[in-house]
C-alpha cells in the first residue's frame, strides 16, 4: 500500500479528534453562554450590552429579562433592529446629559455613573440608574458598552420631596424668626440654618459645636426630622453612663452575659436602626469604646455583649460637644481616626452673647412656651426686660430658660444666684414700682444701676467697663455725665 496512504489515513484521524475537541468545545461554550444568561436574567434591574458605531452611536445586542418589569417590553422587542432603544426612550430633557456622561467614561476608560427619566409606553415616568463601562479591542479602541440598568423612582422622588421641603425652609426661614422650634434670625444663625438644610439631605456624619446650653440637641433633632428617615431619634448622654455600663448601653446585651443582666436588652445603636443616633459630650467616650464605634459607624454592624453573631443597624450619627475635639487627639484622649470619623461635617453654635439681636426673640418664645399665652413677654416690666436683654448669658439658653421659669413661678429674678457674672441689680424693689414708672424713667433707672455696677466690678477703669458693656468710651462717658455717677 503506497505510503502515502497512512499519512492520509492519521491526518483523518487527527482531523476527526480535532472537530471532537471543536464540538466539545462549542457544547462547553453554549453551557457557559447559558450559565451568563440565567446570571444575567436574575440580576434586579436590567444587564444590557451594546456595540459602539460610528460617532459614538449606540445599537444594543443584548438584554436581560429584566428589561420587562423595568420597562415593560422583552429583550427581543429592544434588540430588534439593533437600534438604541432606550435612547429613544430617554426623557428630552435628561438625554444630552446621560449621552455626555457615559461619552466621558469611555473617553476617560473609567466606568460611567448616570441617572436619568424614561417614558413608559403608558406615559409613565420612571428615574433610573445606569452605570457600566466600555469594551475595547487589542488596538484600544472602544467597541462596546455593558452596563446594568436599575429602578430609583422610589428615592428619587423621596429625594425631590425632601429638596422642594428644604427650599420651602430656605424660603420661609428668610422671613420667620427661626427653623422649626429653633428661635433666632441674626446672620449667625442663618448660617446655622443653611448647614442645617445641608446636613439633612445627607447621611453623613455632624458634630454640633458649641458652648453648654446653647441647644445642640435641638440642632440635632431638627436634623433628624428634617431628614425624613422613617426610624427613632434617639438622644444619648455620653457623659452620664457609667464607664463599666458604657458598652452594654450602646450595643445591648444577652441575658446573662454579666452580673446584674437578667434579661436581654437592646442598646441604642439596635434603637436607633433607620434613624439618627445622637451622642452628646461625644469628649467623654472612652478610647475604648471609640474603637468599637468606630467599627459600628464604619461597617454599620455590631455585636451585643454576650453574643458572637454579628447585628446590623442602619443609623446616622450626629454627635455634640463644647470640649476641643483636636486638643484632645493631640494629648491622645481621642483616636485620631475616630475623630475624622464622627466630624465629616461641623456645625458651630455660637453663644447667646454673639448674637444678641436675638435675645428678645428668644425671650418672647421661651415665656410663650411657658404661659401658654402669645405676646406673655409683655407681661415684664420695661426695665427688666432691658436687663435680660443687655445680660451676657453665660449658661446662653438653658440659663434664659431657668431664669425666665423662675420668674413665671415666683415673680422675681435673681440674676447674682444663677452666675457671678451677672449685673447686680436691685430688681425687687424696681418690680414693685414698675406699674408707676414711664417707659424712659425705667430704661434709666436701669442704665445707672448697670452702669454703677459695672464701675465698680471694674474698679472705675473706664475704659475696661466700656469694653465689658459692649459700649465706645465717649458713649459711655457720656452716660456718666448724664445719670451724675
Amino acid at each position: 500500500m503506497p505510503r502515502h496512504y497512512d499519512e492520509l489515513v492519521r491526518e483523518n484521524e487527527s482531523l476527526r479528534e480535532q472537530a471532537d475537541e471543536s464540538e466539545d468545545i462549542r457544547r462547553q461554550l453554549r453551557k457557559s453562554e447559558d450559565k451568563i444568561a440565567r446570571l444575567m436574567d436574575s440580576l434586579p434591574g436590567m444587564a444590557y450590552r451594546c456595540t459602539i458605531g460610528e460617532g459614538y452611536t449606540y445599537s444594543l445586542e443584548f438584554v436581560s429579562r429584566g428589561s420587562i418589569d423595568l420597562l415593560g417590553y422583552t429583550p427581543d422587542d429592544l434588540v430588534r433592529g439593533r437600534k438604541n432603544t432606550i435612547e429613544r426612550m430617554t426623557h428630552p430633557d435628561d438625554l444630552e446629559r446621560m449621552r455626555r456622561d457615559v461619552l466621558r467614561g469611555v473617553l476617560e476608560r473609567t466606568p460611567y455613573k448616570t441617572m436619568y427619566r424614561v417614558t413608559m409606553s403608558s406615559g409613565e415616568v420612571k428615574w433610573i440608574w445606569d452605570q457600566g463601562e466600555a469594551v475595547y479591542d487589542e488596538q484600544g479602541v472602544a467597541v462596546g458598552l455593558e452596563g446594568i440598568i436599575m429602578d430609583v423612582s422610589a428615592q428619587k422622588m423621596q429625594e425631590l420631596r425632601l429638596q422642594e421641603e428644604n427650599e420651602r425652609l430656605r424660603s420661609s426661614v428668610k422671613g420667620s424668626c427661626g427653623l422649626g422650634e429653633i428661635v433666632g434670625k441674626s446672620e449667625a444663625m442663618n448660617n446655622v440654618y443653611t448647614l442645617i438644610l445641608k446636613a439633612a439631605q445627607s447621611d453623613t456624619s455632624v458634630i454640633i459645636l458649641g458652648e453648654t446650653g446653647t441647644g445642640k440637641d435641638l440642632v440635632a433633632r431638627t436634623i433628624h426630622e428634617l431628614s425624613g428617615r422613617p426610624g427613632k431619634y434617639v438622644p444619648v448622654n455620653c457623659g452620664a453612663i457609667p464607664e463599666q455600663l458604657l458598652e452594654s448601653e450602646f450595643f445591648g446585651h444577652k441575658k446573662g452575659a454579666f452580673s446584674g443582666a437578667v434579661d436581654t436588652r437592646q442598646g441604642y445603636l439596635a434603637a436607633a436602626d433607620g434613624g439618627t443616633l445622637f451622642l452628646d459630650e461625644l469628649g467623654e467616650l472612652s478610647l475604648g469604646l471609640q474603637v468599637k464605634l468606630l467599627r459600628a459607624i464604619e461597617t454599620k454592624q455590631y455585636i451585643p455583649v454576650g453574643e458572637t453573631v454579628p447585628r446590623r443597624s442602619d443609623f446616622r450619627l450626629v454627635s455634640a460637644t463644647n470640649r476641643d475635639l483636636k486638643e484632645m487627639v493631640q494629648q491622645k484622649t481621642m483616636r485620631a481616626d475616630f475623630f475624622y470619623r464622627v466630624h465629616v461635617l461641623s456645625i458651630h453654635l455660637p453663644p447667646v452673647r454673639a448674637r444678641k439681636e436675638d435675645i428678645p426673640l428668644l425671650i418672647d418664645s421661651i415665656l410663650s412656651r411657658k404661659t401658654g399665652v402669645e405676646n406673655s413677654a409683655a407681661m415684664l416690666p420695661p426695665g427688666l426686660r432691658i436687663a435680660l436683654e443687655n445680660y451676657d448669658w453665660p449658661g446662653n439658653i438653658r440659663e434664659m430658660q431657668n431664669l425666665l421659669d423662675r420668674y413665671v413661678t415666683f415673680g422675681e429674678i435673681d440674676f447674682l444666684e444663677l452666675s457671678g457674672k451677672a449685673p447686680e441689680v436691685p430688681l425687687e424693689a424696681d418690680l414693685r414700682e414698675a406699674g408707676a414708672l414711664t417707659f424712659d424713667e425705667a430704661v434709666a433707672r436701669y442704665e445707672k444701676a448697670l452702669l454703677l455696677k459695672a464701675l465698680e466690678r471694674n474698679r472705675w477703669r473706664k475704659a475696661e467697663t466700656a469694653q465689658a458693656l459692649g459700649l465706645n468710651l465717649r458713649t459711655m462717658q457720656r452716660k456718666i455725665r448724664q445719670y451724675g455717677i
